[in-house]
């Protein structure tokens, strides 16, 4: 249970710096959707709502060591696998991928979750292996994140495949693997790209050449982009202003409350506000890494490690395609994008991290 002597171990400037960005949400979230012209606060409610479900969340995390998290990862790991195929059966298709499931009046997306639980089984696999000296060892853990990957990619959802495969590649590299090892591992994943593109959906390769070349189609596959860079753009230094963004507010920006709501602060809050937010991810990225650093335990600095993958992807994911350096993989922003399901998980994840923080071991940082 938990001992009030940990609290001194509190990254509080960490949850500081999670409410921040969550708190500023609404406010962009408010704008984004176009509250203030129709009325209709709708977005900006479940907002608030799953911010105080995932600071509860958070909160509840932290009552017990992060130690019980091994014991229970076989179990985990096979309700994740179920949870999974079942969405493939019951859930709803929206945007293209059958990834919802509707529980009642709530809207839950299981691949979500799903990324903290593949963090977490996949820390445990690791921390009971030796020295990874040989592709072969790899073999299992490659079983084990494949499986998920498979079934997430058959809603299809490609963003979430990808966070999984970073989440993956940042816990392997500090696993305990041969350089040479991980060097095949990489040679083997390019190798793989060719037969991943012949995989993916036709709208989902019609994103990759927009990536490249977005003005190949600028009324289709390349709109997002073109319309996104146009909002960056014309925000310039300081912005014009919540609530006065063009491209915003007269709706030529598609998904500005979720996967674009970068484009919503750089157009609207300009240069100064997307560099303070982006400043914010860096400390909460910094506090990961420095929490995976002092962890007490192989599985703790896994877990952390996991974590700070899944982070990192995400941040630079979303805002590198908001800019046109990313291919548009439907990703969120960490914290600031509209979505119940992706702010609970990432204040459990936080949760997480504050735990193995308040047990790290005693080193002076």
């Amino acid at each position: 249970m938990f001992n009030r002597r940990l609290l001194k171990n509190f990254d509080f400037g960490l949850l500081i710096t999670v409410i921040l960005i969550s708190a500023l949400s609404i406010i962009v979230i408010s704008s984004a959707s176009h509250a203030a012209m129709t009325g209709s606060y709708k977005k900006v409610a479940v907002q608030f709502v799953a911010i105080i479900v995932g600071l509860i969340s958070l909160f509840i995390v932290n009552l017990f060591d992060y130690d019980i998290y091994p014991k229970f990862a076989t179990y985990i790991y096979i309700a994740n696998i179920l949870v999974l195929l079942s969405v493939l059966f019951i859930g709803r298709v929206s945007h293209g991928a059958r990834s919802w499931i509707y529980i009642g009046p709530i809207c839950i997306e299981p691949a979500e979750f799903s990324k903290l639980a593949l963090i977490i089984t996949l820390a445990k696999k690791f921390n009971d292996m030796d020295e990874i000296k040989s592709f072969k060892e790899l073999l299992s853990p490659l079983v084990h994140v494949g499986i998920p990957f498979i079934i997430v990619m058959l809603q299809p959802n490609l963003g979430m495949a990808l966070v999984f495969l970073a989440i993956f590649i940042g816990m392997v590299f500090i696993s305990g693997i041969k350089p040479r090892v991980f060097t095949e591992l990489i040679a083997a994943g390019i190798a793989f790209m060719p037969i991943a593109y012949e995989i993916l959906k036709p709208y989902q390769r019609n994103r990759l050449l927009s990536f490249i070349n977005p003005n190949l189609d600028p009324m289709g596959s390349g709109y997002h982009v073109v319309q996104s860079k146009i909002a960056v753009g014309s925000g310039m230094f300081w912005g014009k202003g919540l609530f006065n963004g063009s491209q915003t507010q007269l709706y030529f920006l598609p998904e500005a409350w979720t996967d674009f709501i970068f484009s919503v602060i750089s157009e609207e809050l300009g240069f100064i506000g997307a560099s303070i937010i982006i400043l914010l991810y860096g400390i909460i990225l910094y506090k990961a890494w420095r929490i995976a650093f002092m962890a007490k335990d192989k599985f703790g600095r896994l877990v952390a490690v996991g974590i700070l993958s899944m982070f990192s992807f995400h941040i630079l994911e979303n805002i590198g395609m908001t800019i046109g350096i990313m291919p548009v993989a439907g990703i969120t922003l960490p914290f600031m994008s509209y979505g119940g399901s992706s702010m609970v998980l990432d204040m459990i994840a936080i949760g997480i991290l504050l735990n193995i923080g308040m047990r790290r071991q005693k080193i002076n940082f």
